[in-house]
């Protein structure tokens, strides 16, 4: 495939965890051609000092952000920017006819209320914000495919409404009985250098944060409304594990009808991911594990019921930097463009 055949990309904001996925992920796609990186801070640095292990691969130099620009040359703009930034670009882009795809947490509410209240600030761009759509291939598919503006899940959201979404949608669980315990890895927090994440304080260490008001809250809560039609409140509690990258989710409910067995559960979480192919569901007694996603796209699912407290037990393992992230915001350029879902995404994990 010629280099005639590639459609042009950019990335904002390309110096953070997210961003360096993403050029790792476009220089490799076959369908892609990476012509843009963008930044403020870093504007002016080659790329190759920010990341020396791609410099055999990288000749570019991160550029100031300029709208003009972007647009001249990208066909799909990634916009990989701490939260609130994105609400400055995505209106011009789309209006200057570039698609977009949103990793912050700008546009991923239904409802710019919600945002506000978690997030803050003020928002001009209503219009905008009513035309996105919320990047979860599994749930909304046939939306991304028509969509000019994607608003990127969260990784821990990501991991938690894989498992939750098929025992919401079938009605198979009490919902407000949901409660989910998340864990994740250090590079969940960004590249900041915050006290909390460096290696003398969370090597040897396990520890919850931002209980009962971590800003994922919101997003879970939505999804899971949508799915069951009615507002629906979960109890979340995210944990940072001394670990670079994954997430683990265990989610926990009591079930409708206690009469079901795991093997009832795996045919139906089965069957409703049977279109889904970074989606795996493990057989019986296999309980997912990080390692085995590191790297990929793919999400790993495992479930067990417990007869005696009548509660299901769904375990989500994901690379919180690919299928939390990146990863997914390239599966959602994908649908975007008609391609095949899993055009340039990898499948195989480095192991052990």
């Amino acid at each position: 495939m010629g280099q005639q055949d590639r459609i042009p990309v950019g990335i904002v904001g390309a110096s953070g965890y997210g961003g360096v996925q993403l050029v790792r992920l476009l220089i490799e796609h076959p369908r892609t051609e990476l012509v843009y990186l963008g930044g403020e801070s870093s504007a002016g640095s080659p790329f190759a000092d920010l990341y020396p292990h791609l410099a055999h691969r990288s000749g570019w130099t991160i550029e100031p952000v300029n709208l003009d620009v972007i647009a001249e040359r990208c066909q799909v703009v990634f916009l990989s920017l701490p939260n609130g930034l994105a609400t400055q670009l995505a209106p011009s882009l789309l209006e200057k006819g570039c698609k977009v795809l949103d990793l912050s947490a700008d546009y991923r509410f239904f409802n710019l209320e919600t945002y506000q209240s978690w997030y803050g600030g003020e928002r001009q761009d209503q219009a905008t914000a009513a035309t996105a759509v919320y990047g979860l291939p599994e749930l909304y598919r046939e939306r991304i495919t028509s969509a000019h503006l994607v608003g990127c899940p969260g990784c821990y959201p990501t991991a938690s409404l894989l498992a939750l979404s098929p025992l919401l949608k079938q009605g198979l669980i009490v919902p407000e009985s949901a409660i989910i315990d998340a864990k994740s890895g250090t590079s969940g927090g960004g590249r900041q250098g915050k006290i909390p994440l460096l290696l003398a304080e969370a090597d040897n260490s396990l520890g919850a944060y931002n209980v009962g008001r971590h800003r994922h809250t919101p997003e879970i809560e939505q999804i899971c409304s949508d799915l069951t039609g009615h507002e629906l409140m979960v109890q979340f509690t995210p944990h940072l594990v001394p670990m670079p990258r994954g997430i683990l989710a265990t989610i926990y409910a009591s079930m409708r009808d206690p009469g079901l067995v795991r093997e009832d559960l795996l045919t139906i979480f089965t069957a409703f991911y049977r279109t889904s192919p970074w989606v795996k569901i493990l057989p019986s007694g296999i309980y997912p594990q990080t390692k085995w996603a590191c790297g990929t796209n793919l999400c790993y699912i495992g479930i067990e019921v417990d007869v005696r407290t009548e509660r299901v037990i769904v375990m989500s393992a994901i690379d919180n930097l690919l299928k939390g992230q990146a990863g997914q915001a390239v599966q959602c350029m994908n649908l975007m463009m008609g391609w095949e879902e899993t055009l340039g995404l990898p499948q195989l994990s480095f192991y052990p």
